[in-house]
């Protein structure tokens, strides 16, 4: 089985971040036993969405749970090439139209406990695909072997495979970029996935200025460990 090698978040120069996605992973813990499968999504591109979801993985898997990170943008995915896998490797569109078995398409990692499945070459037919009885097939699969599955997905605002997925998934994570998209763009990017029946976890609230004395981190936190913990998230992450 091949390897990729994934750059740990384990920074420890950055105690907000970190802190960051120690509370989001905790949310997940305690969100239920029967909650294993998490869809994470934005409202558009260029939120941070596949760099929060991968070091979220990595996040659990470092707290000691086996996880399988899922690839599901199967029209503009980056993490192919963000982790220089060359070759003809096989991916998720491989296995949906049953060129591959699964097995195939699962590639271990440099990080313990992590495992991870890529998008595969550009479908003619994504949405079809994700919503297929051979993915949610594949995603109780994988909840049978792993502790958490988290499934990275493109943007609500652009297509709609992120609420198509969120149907065979437990809950679904938004990722929204500080002062980039408006509340009325979050609440129908929400409205959408709760009318596919998705249970919502939270919002992941990325790119947030940290300039000018930390002033904002100030009343974030506040809030944080206020009325609204449980529900907000911050990072200051870069784009993905």
């Amino acid at each position: 089985m091949a390897e990729i090698t994934i750059r740990s978040l384990n920074n420890k120069s950055d105690y907000r971040m970190n802190e960051a996605y120690k509370a989001l992973r905790t949310n997940i813990e305690f969100s239920g036993e029967d909650k294993k499968a998490f869809v994470v999504t934005s409202c558009m591109p260029n939120e941070g969405k596949s760099t929060i979801t991968m070091n979220l993985a990595v996040s659990l898997s470092e707290a000691g749970k086996t996880v399988c990170f899922v690839d599901a943008d199967l029209r503009k995915s980056v993490l192919a090439g963000r982790y220089h896998v060359k070759g003809d490797y096989k991916g998720m569109t491989h296995y949906l139209t049953g060129k591959a078995e699964l097995t195939e398409c699962v590639f271990t990692t440099n990080i313990n406990r992590l495992d991870m499945i890529l998008s595969g070459p550009v479908p003619p037919n994504p949405s079809e695909l994700l919503g297929s009885k051979r993915f949610t097939y594949l995603i109780q699969t994988l909840r049978d072997h792993y502790d958490y599955v988290i499934i990275d997905a493109p943007p609500v605002g652009s297509v709609i495979d992120a609420v198509v997925v969120s149907r065979s998934t437990d809950a679904s994570i938004i990722v929204c970029a500080s002062g980039e998209v408006s509340y009325r763009f979050l609440q129908d990017v929400q409205d959408q996935l709760e009318r596919a029946g998705s249970h919502i976890l939270g919002v992941v609230l990325n790119k947030v200025p940290v300039a000018g004395g930390n002033k904002y981190y100030g009343k974030y936190y506040g809030k944080y460990y206020g009325k609204y913990y449980g529900k907000y998230y911050g990072s200051s992450e870069e784009k993905s």
